[in-house]
């Protein structure tokens, strides 16, 4: 997990090397935070360049887009999460991730210390496991500015305190900074990947090839056996290259 903190303006993307030529290599991102942070009208606004103003909170799927980040394909595979109680029952996201979007909304104080306790559970767990998983303090709502309850200093102050980066963005503005934190979460991935190679060739002889890496990056199957599973399909899947916005149900899209 990178110790560095980044401001909502975006430098130029380090390139990574490929792990396989066969086709695009799959990364999970997982979106935490309470009800209302906007965790839906963020996924939504990066599949289809909308903005939902209601959906149901009490739904969780996961969607994939096909992606190109830094001119390297990858399938992206978005959880969007729906905790009724907090970070409880939170296996089932803690052990498919490769990284984590913490939400929180700026004009909203009590979704900031909620955040707080989803940082908790993810680095105690990466922790345990000795993992690197990389995070991403995200503060939602921009627009909202003349009602905002939490500082940008906040927000980087938190997300320096958990090794991890800091944007803010609005999801019904500006498609361009939403779509660029999700491809920040694929290279923060794909820079785990690269140092979890760099120290496993230390340990391989010269006249051994090195094993495939598994960690951070899955590789995909072939084009002829790929298949995309749906959690709970209350919501269908989005792709970037045809969205279909009947496929979102229970959503206004304007």
């Amino acid at each position: 997990m990178s110790s560095q903190v980044m401001s909502s303006t975006f430098g130029k993307p380090r390139t990574w090397a490929a792990v396989s030529d066969r086709g695009p290599t799959e990364c999970n991102v997982v979106l935490l935070g309470v009800r209302g942070s906007g965790k839906s009208a963020l996924t939504v606004k990066f599949l289809t360049k909308r903005f939902i103003s209601e959906y149901d909170p009490t739904m969780e799927d996961t969607y994939s887009s096909e992606e190109t980040v830094d001119q390297q394909p990858v399938l992206l595979k978005v959880m969007d999460t729906a905790d009724q109680e907090g970070p409880v029952n939170c296996e089932r996201y803690l052990t498919w991730a490769n990284a984590f979007l913490v939400v929180y909304s700026i004009d909203d104080r009590r979704s900031f210390e909620g955040c707080q306790q989803y940082l908790e559970v993810v680095t105690a767990h990466t922790k345990s496991l000795q993992l690197e998983t990389p995070i991403i303090v995200l503060g939602n709502k921009v627009d909202m500015e003349r009602y905002r309850q939490v500082s940008k200093s906040d927000g980087v102050t938190l997300a320096s305190r958990y090794g991890g980066l800091f944007f803010e963005v609005s999801a019904c503005r500006d498609f361009v900074s939403v779509q660029q934190v999700f491809h920040e979460a694929v290279r923060e991935v794909r820079r785990v990947a690269e140092r979890s190679l760099a120290a496993h060739t230390l340990f391989i002889s010269e006249d051994r090839p090195p094993a495939s890496l598994a960690t951070g990056l899955r590789e995909l199957p072939s084009p002829t056996t790929a298949k995309v599973v749906s959690v709970k399909s209350s919501r269908a899947q989005s792709k970037r290259r045809a969205p279909t916005l009947t496929l979102l149900k229970g959503f206004r899209i304007f």
